[in-house]
Protein backbone atom coordinates (compact mmCIF):
# COMPACT_ATOMS: atom_id res chain seq x y z
CA UNK A 1 0.00 0.00 0.00
CA UNK A 2 1.17 3.78 -0.62
CA UNK A 3 1.56 5.63 1.69
CA UNK A 4 -0.92 8.37 2.09
CA UNK A 5 -1.62 9.62 5.51
CA UNK A 6 -2.55 8.11 8.97
CA UNK A 7 -4.74 5.00 8.71
CA UNK A 8 -7.82 6.14 11.12
CA UNK A 9 -9.54 2.30 10.39
CA UNK A 10 -8.93 -0.47 8.27
CA UNK A 11 -10.86 -4.12 7.50
CA UNK A 12 -11.27 -6.76 4.86
CA UNK A 13 -14.79 -8.11 3.38
CA UNK A 14 -15.85 -11.05 4.23
CA UNK A 15 -13.83 -13.81 2.95
CA UNK A 16 -10.64 -11.57 2.21
CA UNK A 17 -11.56 -10.32 -0.70
CA UNK A 18 -11.83 -6.08 -0.36
CA UNK A 19 -9.49 -4.36 1.94
CA UNK A 20 -11.59 -0.96 2.97
CA UNK A 21 -9.18 2.32 4.37
CA UNK A 22 -9.69 5.38 5.95
CA UNK A 23 -7.40 7.93 5.90
CA UNK A 24 -9.69 10.99 6.01
CA UNK A 25 -13.38 12.02 7.62
CA UNK A 26 -14.60 12.23 3.99
CA UNK A 27 -13.95 9.10 2.12
CA UNK A 28 -12.87 5.27 2.32
CA UNK A 29 -10.81 3.58 -0.04
CA UNK A 30 -10.88 0.20 -1.45
CA UNK A 31 -8.14 -2.39 -3.25
CA UNK A 32 -9.40 -5.93 -4.46
CA UNK A 33 -7.18 -8.80 -3.10
CA UNK A 34 -9.47 -10.99 -5.95
CA UNK A 35 -7.61 -12.83 -8.73
CA UNK A 36 -7.18 -11.33 -12.13
CA UNK A 37 -8.35 -7.92 -10.77
CA UNK A 38 -6.04 -5.09 -10.45
CA UNK A 39 -4.99 -3.86 -6.73
CA UNK A 40 -4.78 -0.33 -7.60
CA UNK A 41 -6.95 1.80 -4.88
CA UNK A 42 -10.23 3.32 -5.69
CA UNK A 43 -12.23 5.77 -3.54
CA UNK A 44 -15.61 6.30 -2.23
CA UNK A 45 -16.35 9.65 -0.43
CA UNK A 46 -20.07 10.06 1.47
CA UNK A 47 -22.55 11.40 -0.48
CA UNK A 48 -23.65 13.94 2.20
CA UNK A 49 -21.95 16.91 2.09
CA UNK A 50 -20.60 18.33 5.50
CA UNK A 51 -20.58 14.80 7.00
CA UNK A 52 -17.86 12.85 8.79
CA UNK A 53 -17.52 9.52 8.34
CA UNK A 54 -17.38 8.02 12.19
CA UNK A 55 -17.07 4.39 10.96
CA UNK A 56 -17.56 1.83 8.39
CA UNK A 57 -19.14 -1.66 8.34
CA UNK A 58 -18.48 -4.79 5.85
CA UNK A 59 -22.19 -6.26 5.79
CA UNK A 60 -21.64 -9.10 3.56
CA UNK A 61 -18.73 -9.95 0.81
CA UNK A 62 -19.56 -6.71 -1.56
CA UNK A 63 -21.82 -4.49 0.51
CA UNK A 64 -20.31 -2.07 3.18
CA UNK A 65 -22.20 0.64 5.07
CA UNK A 66 -20.48 4.41 5.91
CA UNK A 67 -21.91 5.44 9.35
CA UNK A 68 -21.59 9.40 9.45
CA UNK A 69 -22.55 12.31 12.12
CA UNK A 70 -25.35 13.13 9.20
CA UNK A 71 -26.80 9.43 8.61
CA UNK A 72 -25.93 6.12 6.93
CA UNK A 73 -25.24 5.36 3.69
CA UNK A 74 -25.35 1.73 2.46
CA UNK A 75 -23.56 0.66 -0.79
CA UNK A 76 -22.91 -2.18 -2.80
CA UNK A 77 -19.11 -2.43 -4.12
CA UNK A 78 -18.45 -2.96 -7.85
CA UNK A 79 -14.91 -4.78 -7.59
CA UNK A 80 -14.54 -5.34 -11.64
CA UNK A 81 -15.32 -2.04 -11.98
CA UNK A 82 -13.60 -0.29 -8.87
CA UNK A 83 -16.56 1.82 -7.93
CA UNK A 84 -19.15 2.03 -5.63
CA UNK A 85 -23.23 1.88 -6.06
CA UNK A 86 -25.14 4.06 -3.07
CA UNK A 87 -28.26 1.43 -2.14
CA UNK A 88 -29.92 3.22 0.16
CA UNK A 89 -29.14 6.80 2.66
CA UNK A 90 -30.77 7.37 5.77
CA UNK A 91 -30.31 11.11 7.44
CA UNK A 92 -29.96 10.93 11.13
CA UNK A 93 -28.47 12.44 13.65
CA UNK A 94 -25.51 10.24 15.02
CA UNK A 95 -23.14 10.40 17.83
CA UNK A 96 -21.85 7.48 17.87
CA UNK A 97 -22.17 3.44 16.53
CA UNK A 98 -21.92 -0.69 16.62
CA UNK A 99 -22.54 -2.93 14.81
CA UNK A 100 -23.58 -6.87 15.44
CA UNK A 101 -21.92 -8.97 12.55
CA UNK A 102 -23.68 -12.04 13.90
CA UNK A 103 -27.36 -10.75 13.96
CA UNK A 104 -26.33 -7.92 11.13
CA UNK A 105 -27.96 -5.21 13.02
CA UNK A 106 -26.44 -1.57 13.43
CA UNK A 107 -27.09 0.70 16.37
CA UNK A 108 -26.82 4.57 16.44
CA UNK A 109 -26.77 6.63 19.20
CA UNK A 110 -28.97 10.21 18.96
CA UNK A 111 -30.22 12.60 20.49
CA UNK A 112 -28.05 15.23 22.69
CA UNK A 113 -27.72 13.16 25.63
CA UNK A 114 -27.08 10.00 23.26
CA UNK A 115 -29.37 7.38 24.94
CA UNK A 116 -31.92 7.16 21.77
CA UNK A 117 -31.01 4.22 20.72
CA UNK A 118 -31.77 3.59 16.32
CA UNK A 119 -31.25 -0.20 15.28
CA UNK A 120 -31.35 -1.50 11.77
CA UNK A 121 -31.30 -4.48 9.89
CA UNK A 122 -29.61 -5.74 6.74
CA UNK A 123 -30.38 -8.55 5.07
CA UNK A 124 -29.65 -9.56 1.19
CA UNK A 125 -29.16 -6.24 -0.15
CA UNK A 126 -32.02 -4.34 2.11
CA UNK A 127 -31.59 -1.94 5.00
CA UNK A 128 -34.13 -1.55 6.90
CA UNK A 129 -35.07 0.51 10.24
CA UNK A 130 -36.17 -0.69 13.00
CA UNK A 131 -37.63 0.67 15.98
CA UNK A 132 -35.89 2.69 18.45
CA UNK A 133 -35.99 3.02 21.86
CA UNK A 134 -34.56 4.74 25.15
CA UNK A 135 -32.13 3.86 27.26
CA UNK A 136 -32.85 5.44 31.26
CA UNK A 137 -29.46 7.39 32.49
CA UNK A 138 -29.00 7.42 35.71
CA UNK A 139 -30.97 10.20 37.79
CA UNK A 140 -27.29 11.86 38.78
CA UNK A 141 -26.75 15.42 37.34
CA UNK A 142 -23.04 14.19 37.00
CA UNK A 143 -24.18 11.24 34.67
CA UNK A 144 -23.67 13.11 31.52
CA UNK A 145 -24.53 11.36 28.23
CA UNK A 146 -24.38 7.83 27.21
CA UNK A 147 -21.25 6.79 25.89
CA UNK A 148 -19.72 4.27 23.51
CA UNK A 149 -18.11 1.87 26.41
CA UNK A 150 -21.42 1.61 28.40
CA UNK A 151 -22.54 -0.20 25.60
CA UNK A 152 -22.44 -3.43 24.14
CA UNK A 153 -24.38 -5.57 21.93
CA UNK A 154 -23.91 -9.48 22.07
CA UNK A 155 -26.48 -12.83 21.54
CA UNK A 156 -27.19 -14.49 24.39
CA UNK A 157 -29.05 -17.98 24.33
CA UNK A 158 -29.51 -17.06 20.47
CA UNK A 159 -31.11 -13.56 21.17
CA UNK A 160 -29.76 -10.08 20.42
CA UNK A 161 -29.49 -7.80 23.52
CA UNK A 162 -28.16 -4.19 23.56
CA UNK A 163 -26.74 -4.57 27.65
CA UNK A 164 -26.26 -1.21 29.16
CA UNK A 165 -23.84 -0.46 32.21
CA UNK A 166 -25.30 1.93 34.33
CA UNK A 167 -23.13 3.51 36.63
CA UNK A 168 -24.48 4.87 40.45
CA UNK A 169 -23.49 6.05 43.36
CA UNK A 170 -23.86 3.39 46.41
CA UNK A 171 -26.21 3.82 48.93
CA UNK A 172 -28.09 1.98 51.58
CA UNK A 173 -30.94 2.35 48.99
CA UNK A 174 -28.87 1.58 46.11
CA UNK A 175 -26.09 -1.47 45.94
CA UNK A 176 -23.94 0.52 42.90
CA UNK A 177 -23.63 0.05 39.38
CA UNK A 178 -25.93 -2.72 37.47
CA UNK A 179 -25.97 -4.13 33.96
CA UNK A 180 -29.08 -3.29 32.11
CA UNK A 181 -30.21 -5.91 29.14
CA UNK A 182 -32.74 -4.63 26.81
CA UNK A 183 -33.59 -7.73 24.26
CA UNK A 184 -33.69 -6.32 21.09
CA UNK A 185 -36.07 -8.59 18.48
CA UNK A 186 -36.45 -8.49 14.64
CA UNK A 187 -39.61 -7.80 14.72
CA UNK A 188 -41.41 -5.75 17.73
CA UNK A 189 -40.54 -3.32 20.01
CA UNK A 190 -37.05 -3.43 22.55
CA UNK A 191 -38.09 -4.96 25.93
CA UNK A 192 -35.84 -4.39 29.07
CA UNK A 193 -35.55 -7.70 30.45
CA UNK A 194 -32.87 -8.54 33.14
CA UNK A 195 -30.73 -6.68 35.89
CA UNK A 196 -27.39 -7.46 36.61
CA UNK A 197 -26.65 -5.78 40.72
CA UNK A 198 -22.80 -5.34 40.70
CA UNK A 199 -22.61 -4.49 44.11
CA UNK A 200 -20.12 -1.90 44.11
CA UNK A 201 -18.66 0.93 41.74
CA UNK A 202 -16.32 2.10 39.67
CA UNK A 203 -14.28 1.53 35.76
CA UNK A 204 -16.32 -1.88 34.15
CA UNK A 205 -15.72 -3.58 31.05
CA UNK A 206 -17.85 -6.61 29.31
CA UNK A 207 -17.46 -9.90 27.76
CA UNK A 208 -20.13 -12.33 26.44
CA UNK A 209 -18.64 -15.81 27.13
CA UNK A 210 -20.37 -19.25 26.41
CA UNK A 211 -23.27 -17.37 27.24
CA UNK A 212 -22.37 -15.88 30.36
CA UNK A 213 -21.69 -11.95 30.65
CA UNK A 214 -18.99 -11.56 32.60
CA UNK A 215 -18.03 -8.24 34.46
CA UNK A 216 -14.59 -7.14 35.04
CA UNK A 217 -14.25 -4.84 37.47
CA UNK A 218 -10.82 -2.61 37.06
CA UNK A 219 -9.74 -1.91 41.33
CA UNK A 220 -10.06 -5.38 42.77
CA UNK A 221 -8.77 -7.26 39.82
CA UNK A 222 -11.96 -9.68 39.41
CA UNK A 223 -14.37 -10.41 37.59
CA UNK A 224 -18.41 -11.53 37.87
CA UNK A 225 -19.81 -14.38 36.25
CA UNK A 226 -23.74 -13.84 35.07
CA UNK A 227 -26.37 -16.46 33.65
CA UNK A 228 -29.45 -14.50 32.56
CA UNK A 229 -31.34 -18.40 32.93
CA UNK A 230 -30.66 -19.15 36.06
CA UNK A 231 -33.56 -18.85 38.36
CA UNK A 232 -33.42 -14.93 39.58
CA UNK A 233 -35.78 -12.64 41.17
CA UNK A 234 -38.76 -11.33 39.05
CA UNK A 235 -40.54 -8.07 40.26
CA UNK A 236 -43.21 -8.03 37.68
CA UNK A 237 -41.19 -6.22 34.99
CA UNK A 238 -37.25 -7.47 35.17
CA UNK A 239 -35.66 -10.34 36.13
CA UNK A 240 -33.17 -9.51 38.65
CA UNK A 241 -29.54 -11.64 38.75
CA UNK A 242 -26.74 -11.85 41.24
CA UNK A 243 -23.19 -12.99 40.11
CA UNK A 244 -23.51 -17.12 39.86
CA UNK A 245 -20.35 -17.51 41.65
CA UNK A 246 -18.00 -15.34 44.16
CA UNK A 247 -15.69 -12.48 42.51
CA UNK A 248 -13.07 -14.28 40.78
CA UNK A 249 -9.77 -13.11 39.18
CA UNK A 250 -8.58 -14.08 35.84
CA UNK A 251 -6.01 -16.44 34.97
CA UNK A 252 -2.52 -14.88 35.39
CA UNK A 253 -0.75 -14.53 32.46
CA UNK A 254 3.24 -13.32 32.61
CA UNK A 255 4.09 -10.90 30.26
CA UNK A 256 7.79 -10.44 29.16
CA UNK A 257 8.83 -7.22 29.41
CA UNK A 258 5.37 -5.97 30.87
CA UNK A 259 5.77 -2.29 31.67
CA UNK A 260 1.78 -1.42 31.67
CA UNK A 261 -1.07 -3.24 32.88
CA UNK A 262 -3.63 -1.40 30.76
CA UNK A 263 -5.84 -3.59 28.73
CA UNK A 264 -9.12 -2.77 26.18
CA UNK A 265 -11.99 -5.49 25.51
CA UNK A 266 -13.43 -6.54 22.69
CA UNK A 267 -16.70 -7.98 22.12
CA UNK A 268 -17.24 -11.24 22.15
CA UNK A 269 -14.52 -12.29 24.26
CA UNK A 270 -11.24 -10.54 23.23
CA UNK A 271 -9.39 -8.79 25.99
CA UNK A 272 -6.24 -7.03 24.19
CA UNK A 273 -2.31 -5.49 25.88
CA UNK A 274 -2.66 -3.14 23.12
CA UNK A 275 1.37 -1.63 24.52
CA UNK A 276 2.51 -5.08 24.88
CA UNK A 277 0.85 -6.83 21.41
CA UNK A 278 -1.00 -9.38 23.42
CA UNK A 279 -4.36 -10.92 22.41
CA UNK A 280 -6.12 -13.11 24.48
CA UNK A 281 -9.57 -15.13 24.28
CA UNK A 282 -11.58 -15.23 27.80
CA UNK A 283 -12.37 -18.72 28.26
CA UNK A 284 -14.45 -20.11 31.34
CA UNK A 285 -13.10 -23.25 33.22
CA UNK A 286 -15.97 -25.50 34.01
CA UNK A 287 -14.43 -28.52 36.01
CA UNK A 288 -13.22 -25.52 38.98
CA UNK A 289 -17.26 -24.69 39.76
CA UNK A 290 -18.11 -28.03 40.66
CA UNK A 291 -16.68 -27.71 43.60
CA UNK A 292 -18.25 -23.56 44.19
CA UNK A 293 -21.66 -24.12 43.34
CA UNK A 294 -22.74 -25.95 46.28
CA UNK A 295 -26.73 -26.40 45.55
CA UNK A 296 -26.18 -29.38 42.77
CA UNK A 297 -29.62 -28.39 40.96
CA UNK A 298 -28.45 -25.31 40.42
CA UNK A 299 -24.83 -26.43 39.58
CA UNK A 300 -26.50 -28.70 36.96
CA UNK A 301 -28.51 -26.35 35.51
CA UNK A 302 -25.51 -23.85 35.07
CA UNK A 303 -23.86 -27.03 33.76
CA UNK A 304 -26.03 -27.98 30.98
CA UNK A 305 -26.43 -24.08 29.47
CA UNK A 306 -22.38 -24.37 28.71
CA UNK A 307 -20.70 -25.54 25.45
CA UNK A 308 -17.79 -27.84 26.52
CA UNK A 309 -20.58 -29.52 29.38
CA UNK A 310 -20.71 -33.16 29.02
CA UNK A 311 -17.86 -34.92 30.41
CA UNK A 312 -18.12 -32.00 33.82
CA UNK A 313 -21.69 -32.81 34.03
CA UNK A 314 -20.80 -36.92 33.74
CA UNK A 315 -17.95 -36.26 36.40
CA UNK A 316 -20.69 -34.79 39.04
CA UNK A 317 -23.30 -37.62 38.24
CA UNK A 318 -19.98 -39.97 39.14
CA UNK A 319 -18.68 -37.91 42.44
CA UNK A 320 -22.38 -37.77 43.45
CA UNK A 321 -23.45 -41.82 43.23
CA UNK A 322 -19.62 -42.05 45.07
CA UNK A 323 -20.36 -40.23 47.46
CA UNK A 324 -24.58 -40.34 48.25
CA UNK A 325 -26.21 -40.80 51.17
CA UNK A 326 -29.95 -40.85 52.59
CA UNK A 327 -30.18 -37.33 51.97
CA UNK A 328 -28.22 -36.46 48.96
CA UNK A 329 -30.79 -39.04 47.13
CA UNK A 330 -33.63 -37.06 45.87
CA UNK A 331 -30.77 -34.27 44.95
CA UNK A 332 -29.34 -37.40 42.58
CA UNK A 333 -33.23 -37.55 41.13
CA UNK A 334 -33.53 -34.03 40.65
CA UNK A 335 -30.16 -33.99 38.10
CA UNK A 336 -31.09 -37.20 36.22
CA UNK A 337 -34.79 -35.53 35.78
CA UNK A 338 -32.69 -32.48 34.51
CA UNK A 339 -30.38 -34.67 32.64
CA UNK A 340 -33.26 -36.75 31.10
CA UNK A 341 -35.42 -33.45 30.02
CA UNK A 342 -32.79 -32.18 27.87
CA UNK A 343 -32.37 -35.20 25.90
CA UNK A 344 -36.40 -35.96 25.76
CA UNK A 345 -36.74 -32.35 24.33
CA UNK A 346 -34.11 -33.59 21.60
CA UNK A 347 -35.42 -36.53 20.61
CA UNK A 348 -38.90 -35.09 19.80
CA UNK A 349 -36.91 -32.01 18.40
CA UNK A 350 -35.48 -35.05 15.96
CA UNK A 351 -38.88 -36.55 15.69
CA UNK A 352 -40.30 -33.90 14.42
CA UNK A 353 -37.89 -32.81 11.72
CA UNK A 354 -37.90 -36.20 10.57
CA UNK A 355 -41.76 -36.00 10.20
CA UNK A 356 -41.47 -32.58 8.92
CA UNK A 357 -39.23 -34.41 5.98
CA UNK A 358 -41.01 -37.09 5.48
CA UNK A 359 -43.84 -34.86 4.86
CA UNK A 360 -42.12 -32.49 2.80
CA UNK A 361 -43.32 -29.58 4.68
CA UNK A 362 -39.69 -28.75 5.47
CA UNK A 363 -39.26 -27.73 1.71
CA UNK A 364 -41.23 -24.71 1.66
CA UNK A 365 -39.85 -23.46 5.62
CA UNK A 366 -36.77 -22.29 6.10
CA UNK A 367 -37.05 -22.23 9.83
CA UNK A 368 -37.11 -26.17 9.63
CA UNK A 369 -33.79 -27.12 10.23
CA UNK A 370 -32.13 -30.19 11.78
CA UNK A 371 -31.81 -30.17 15.56
CA UNK A 372 -28.16 -29.81 17.03
CA UNK A 373 -27.01 -32.77 19.57
CA UNK A 374 -25.51 -30.50 22.14
CA UNK A 375 -23.22 -32.16 25.09
CA UNK A 376 -25.79 -31.11 27.28
CA UNK A 377 -27.83 -34.12 25.85
CA UNK A 378 -26.69 -37.19 27.74
CA UNK A 379 -27.89 -40.34 26.65
CA UNK A 380 -28.18 -43.66 28.17
CA UNK A 381 -25.17 -44.92 26.40
CA UNK A 382 -23.07 -41.96 27.67
CA UNK A 383 -24.55 -42.36 31.44
CA UNK A 384 -23.38 -46.17 31.98
CA UNK A 385 -20.14 -45.43 29.64
CA UNK A 386 -18.82 -42.79 32.17
CA UNK A 387 -20.95 -43.33 35.16
CA UNK A 388 -22.43 -46.44 35.86
CA UNK A 389 -19.72 -48.91 34.21
CA UNK A 390 -17.49 -47.56 36.91
CA UNK A 391 -19.21 -49.21 39.31
CA UNK A 392 -18.95 -52.57 37.80
CA UNK A 393 -16.78 -53.96 40.47
CA UNK A 394 -18.61 -52.09 42.82
CA UNK A 395 -22.15 -53.05 41.60
CA UNK A 396 -22.87 -54.02 45.44
CA UNK A 397 -22.89 -50.61 46.19
CA UNK A 398 -25.55 -49.99 43.74
CA UNK A 399 -27.94 -52.44 44.75
CA UNK A 400 -27.31 -51.34 48.57
CA UNK A 401 -28.72 -47.96 47.33
CA UNK A 402 -31.47 -49.27 45.62
CA UNK A 403 -32.45 -51.61 48.70
CA UNK A 404 -31.83 -48.97 51.44
CA UNK A 405 -34.32 -46.91 49.20
CA UNK A 406 -36.91 -49.44 48.77
CA UNK A 407 -36.74 -50.34 51.99
CA UNK A 408 -37.02 -46.74 53.49
CA UNK A 409 -40.08 -46.19 51.83
CA UNK A 410 -41.37 -49.11 52.29
CA UNK A 411 -41.36 -50.70 48.90
CA UNK A 412 -41.30 -54.05 50.03
CA UNK A 413 -43.27 -55.62 47.16
CA UNK A 414 -41.09 -53.64 44.63
CA UNK A 415 -38.09 -55.16 46.22
CA UNK A 416 -39.44 -58.89 46.08
CA UNK A 417 -39.83 -58.29 42.23
CA UNK A 418 -36.27 -57.08 42.01
CA UNK A 419 -35.17 -60.20 43.75
CA UNK A 420 -37.33 -62.26 42.01
CA UNK A 421 -36.51 -61.27 38.21
CA UNK A 422 -32.79 -60.72 39.40
CA UNK A 423 -32.75 -56.90 38.55
CA UNK A 424 -30.56 -57.63 41.70
CA UNK A 425 -27.77 -59.92 40.70
CA UNK A 426 -27.29 -62.64 43.65
CA UNK A 427 -24.03 -62.10 45.93
CA UNK A 428 -23.18 -62.54 49.18
CA UNK A 429 -22.46 -59.47 50.15
CA UNK A 430 -26.30 -58.57 49.14
CA UNK A 431 -27.58 -61.44 51.00
CA UNK A 432 -25.96 -60.46 54.12
CA UNK A 433 -27.57 -57.16 53.63
CA UNK A 434 -30.93 -58.82 53.31
CA UNK A 435 -29.90 -60.13 56.68
CA UNK A 436 -29.41 -56.69 58.20
CA UNK A 437 -32.37 -55.24 57.28
CA UNK A 438 -34.58 -57.94 58.93
CA UNK A 439 -35.19 -55.66 61.97
CA UNK A 440 -37.30 -53.34 59.59
CA UNK A 441 -38.39 -56.29 57.40
CA UNK A 442 -38.94 -59.65 59.25
CA UNK A 443 -39.04 -61.46 55.51
CA UNK A 444 -35.67 -60.39 54.53
CA UNK A 445 -33.96 -63.07 56.27
CA UNK A 446 -35.91 -65.55 54.14
CA UNK A 447 -34.56 -63.77 51.12
CA UNK A 448 -31.50 -63.60 52.19
CA UNK A 449 -31.61 -67.54 52.53
CA UNK A 450 -33.11 -67.97 49.69
CA UNK A 451 -30.57 -66.39 47.44
CA UNK A 452 -27.47 -67.75 49.55
CA UNK A 453 -29.10 -71.07 48.61
CA UNK A 454 -29.20 -69.70 44.58
CA UNK A 455 -25.27 -69.42 44.88
CA UNK A 456 -24.49 -72.98 45.72
CA UNK A 457 -21.41 -71.57 46.87
CA UNK A 458 -22.46 -70.34 49.98
CA UNK A 459 -23.31 -73.20 52.06
CA UNK A 460 -20.99 -72.22 55.14
CA UNK A 461 -22.12 -68.60 55.52
CA UNK A 462 -26.11 -70.28 55.11
CA UNK A 463 -25.29 -72.45 58.29
CA UNK A 464 -23.54 -69.30 59.72
CA UNK A 465 -26.52 -67.23 59.16
CA UNK A 466 -28.34 -70.33 60.26
CA UNK A 467 -26.85 -70.75 63.90
CA UNK A 468 -26.96 -67.03 64.07
CA UNK A 469 -30.70 -66.96 64.41
CA UNK A 470 -30.65 -69.93 66.64
CA UNK A 471 -32.08 -72.21 63.82
CA UNK A 472 -30.04 -75.03 64.83
CA UNK A 473 -32.57 -77.72 63.74
CA UNK A 474 -33.09 -75.59 60.27
CA UNK A 475 -29.32 -75.19 60.00
CA UNK A 476 -29.46 -79.54 60.00
CA UNK A 477 -31.38 -80.12 57.27
CA UNK A 478 -29.78 -77.63 55.37
CA UNK A 479 -26.45 -79.40 55.56
CA UNK A 480 -28.30 -82.79 54.84
CA UNK A 481 -29.91 -81.77 52.27
CA UNK A 482 -26.58 -80.46 49.95
CA UNK A 483 -24.69 -83.49 51.24
CA UNK A 484 -22.27 -81.80 53.67
CA UNK A 485 -23.62 -83.02 57.14
CA UNK A 486 -20.80 -85.67 57.03
CA UNK A 487 -17.87 -83.08 57.12
CA UNK A 488 -19.50 -80.20 59.83
CA UNK A 489 -18.09 -79.48 63.43
CA UNK A 490 -20.25 -80.93 65.72
CA UNK A 491 -18.80 -78.72 68.19
CA UNK A 492 -20.59 -75.75 66.38
CA UNK A 493 -23.75 -76.95 66.28
CA UNK A 494 -23.57 -78.14 70.10
CA UNK A 495 -22.46 -74.96 71.33
CA UNK A 496 -25.22 -73.01 69.46
CA UNK A 497 -27.65 -75.56 70.70
CA UNK A 498 -26.34 -75.38 74.43
CA UNK A 499 -26.46 -71.50 73.81
CA UNK A 500 -30.04 -70.61 73.20
CA UNK A 501 -30.90 -72.76 76.50
CA UNK A 502 -33.26 -75.06 75.21
CA UNK A 503 -32.81 -78.74 76.53
CA UNK A 504 -34.59 -80.52 74.30
CA UNK A 505 -32.58 -78.66 71.14
CA UNK A 506 -29.51 -79.63 73.00
CA UNK A 507 -30.79 -83.18 72.77
CA UNK A 508 -32.08 -83.55 69.24
CA UNK A 509 -29.02 -82.34 68.33
CA UNK A 510 -26.62 -84.14 69.99
CA UNK A 511 -28.35 -87.48 69.38
CA UNK A 512 -27.76 -86.51 65.43
CA UNK A 513 -24.33 -86.25 66.01
CA UNK A 514 -24.42 -89.18 67.94
CA UNK A 515 -25.78 -91.19 64.95
CA UNK A 516 -23.16 -89.61 62.68
CA UNK A 517 -20.59 -91.01 64.53
CA UNK A 518 -22.46 -94.56 64.73
CA UNK A 519 -22.83 -94.20 61.11
CA UNK A 520 -19.26 -93.37 60.05
CA UNK A 521 -17.53 -95.17 62.85
CA UNK A 522 -19.38 -97.68 64.32
CA UNK A 523 -19.53 -96.39 67.53
CA UNK A 524 -21.46 -93.32 68.86
CA UNK A 525 -18.90 -91.59 70.80
CA UNK A 526 -16.88 -88.58 69.77
CA UNK A 527 -13.30 -88.57 68.98
CA UNK A 528 -10.85 -86.20 71.31
CA UNK A 529 -10.03 -84.58 68.03
CA UNK A 530 -13.72 -83.35 68.29
CA UNK A 531 -13.23 -81.51 71.45
CA UNK A 532 -16.65 -82.37 72.85
CA UNK A 533 -16.08 -83.60 75.80
CA UNK A 534 -17.80 -80.49 77.68
CA UNK A 535 -21.02 -81.65 75.94
CA UNK A 536 -21.07 -84.83 76.75
CA UNK A 537 -20.75 -84.20 80.62
CA UNK A 538 -23.64 -81.45 80.30
CA UNK A 539 -25.44 -84.19 77.97
CA UNK A 540 -24.91 -86.38 81.15
CA UNK A 541 -26.20 -83.81 83.81
CA UNK A 542 -29.13 -83.39 81.57
CA UNK A 543 -30.51 -86.80 80.61
CA UNK A 544 -28.00 -89.59 82.58
CA UNK A 545 -25.41 -91.32 80.91
CA UNK A 546 -28.24 -94.11 80.21
CA UNK A 547 -29.79 -91.52 77.72
CA UNK A 548 -26.44 -91.52 75.64
CA UNK A 549 -27.31 -94.72 74.32
CA UNK A 550 -30.51 -94.13 73.14
CA UNK A 551 -30.47 -93.50 69.98
CA UNK A 552 -32.88 -90.92 68.41
CA UNK A 553 -34.19 -89.40 64.84
CA UNK A 554 -33.93 -86.32 63.45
Amino acid sequence: MEDKGEVKCIKFSFGNKILAVQRTPKAVDFINFIPDLPQTEYSQECKTKNANILSFCWISTNEIVFITDQGVEFYQVLPDKRTLKLLKNQSINVNWCMYSPETAVLLLSTTVHGNVLQPFYFRSGTMSKMPKFEIELPASPKSGNLCLSDIIMATIYGQLYVLYLKHQPRTPNNPGAEVILYYLPRDGQCKKLHILKLNTTGKFALNVVDNLVVVHHQSSQTSMIFDIKLRAEFDGAVTIHHQVLPSLSIHPCKIPRADSSSWTVFQPDIIINASEGYLWCLQIKLQPIVHMLQDKGRLMDFLLQRKDCKMVILSVCCQMLSTAERGSLPVIATIFDKLNQVYKEYLEAEQNYALAMESGTSRSSSTQKRPVRTQAVIDQSDMYTHVLSVFTEKKHYLYELVIKTLVQHSLFYMLHQFLQYHVLSDSKPLACLLLSLESTYPPAHQLSLDMLKRLSTANDEIVEVLLSKHQVLGALRFVRSVGSHDNISARKFLDAARQTGDTMLFYTTFKFFEQRNQRLRGSSHFTPGEHCEEHVSHFKTLFGEQALLTPMAV
